[in-house]
């Protein structure tokens, strides 16, 4: 008889809107006690996943189920990344950036029966100044102005993130970034620099949508400002995953870069409104995390090398 699976299952109670209260119960149901040994965590306090997660990395256990939302996956996902252990995802968030694009249900017992599956894959991450980790995206400009007043709300959900969109695209400015990588350097004035490991922000948000979380890549989705008369055909075609057909936006793939911008502020790291200078590097690490997901995960539909080739030549030259 094969020895049990062991996991640790960090379940943040605040996270979304549903309760919690009969989660633990259902956890322990659905996991055959025979072949798994399953520890069940509720956090208290900021930060309490993460030290879960660093006790799983001691006790050397199979894998690390973080149940919450992006914050809570993050949390949990940048501690165990260049580790053994396998991040199992059960999403109770509102955006839930990284398990959408991973095809992991936000249905929880569904999100658990994927869990059960087994199949595990390995994803890229990436560091921004070489200490902040991202899975989804970061980015400076429209994007983190909205995460910035977002931030600390109550009210969550597709409804008030458009809200917050636009009332954001009334005050926000743009700015003149300079972007450096080893394939070239561009200049330009833009209302979003989006670095993005996976395709979407959250939400269904799709920035970048033929960023692939296992390419050892990132596309930095450069969208120029926009005037009013834009914003409803750029919003659809955000969650119509078809953005990269607008042409104000300009995609670069690469694998590192250094953003310059004119003046200080706010960018995001998955959503997570930081405080950074005029200069920040981002970098992705290939294959640094193992994931939990489902075994028909629908394959991207990245741009084929030639086309890359044709967008390389006319973002430079």
């Amino acid at each position: 008889m094969s020895a049990k699976k062991k996991i640790y299952v960090i379940i943040n109670p605040k996270s979304g809107t549903s309760s919690k209260q009969n989660l633990p119960r259902k956890i322990a149901e659905t996991f055959d006690p025979h072949k798994f040994d399953v520890h069940i965590f509720i956090t208290g306090y900021a930060g309490h996943g993460s030290e879960i997660a660093k006790q799983a990395i001691e006790d050397k256990v199979d894998y690390v189920v973080a149940v919450g939302g992006d914050g809570t996956v993050n949390e949990v996902a940048r501690t165990l990344v260049d580790s053994d252990i396998v991040l199992g995802i059960i999403p109770l968030g509102s955006g839930n950036g990284l398990a959408r694009d991973l095809n992991i249900p936000v249905d929880a017992k569904k999100a658990m029966n994927t869990i059960l599956e087994e199949n595990i894959i390995s994803i890229d991450y990436g560091k921004v100044n070489n200490e902040r980790i991202f899975f989804c995206t970061c980015g400076m400009g429209f994007d983190a102005e909205v995460a910035a007043m977002s931030s600390g709300k109550k009210s969550r959900g597709s409804f008030m993130y458009i809200k917050n969109m636009l009332e954001t695209f009334i005050k926000q400015k743009p700015q003149t970034y300079e972007i450096i990588c080893p394939e070239g350097t561009i200049k330009d004035e833009a209302f979003v620099v989006t670095c993005a490991n996976a395709s979407q922000y959250g939400y269904n948000a799709h920035i970048a949508p033929h960023a692939d979380i296992q390419d050892g890549m990132m596309n930095i989705a450069i969208l120029k400002p926009l005037s009013i008369l834009d914003v409803p055909q750029t919003s659809l075609q955000l969650f119509a995953k078809k953005i990269d057909e607008n042409n104000k936006m300009i995609e670069l793939i690469t694998n590192e870069a250094t953003i310059k911008r004119e003046s200080a502020g706010v960018m995001h790291i998955d959503g997570d409104p930081v405080e950074m200078g005029t200069e920040i590097h981002v970098k992705i690490i290939p294959k640094g995390l193992k994931v939990l997901v489902p075994k028909d995960l629908p394959k991207k539909n990245p741009l084929d090398p030639q086309e890359i080739l044709m967008r390389v030549a006319d973002t430079f030259f």
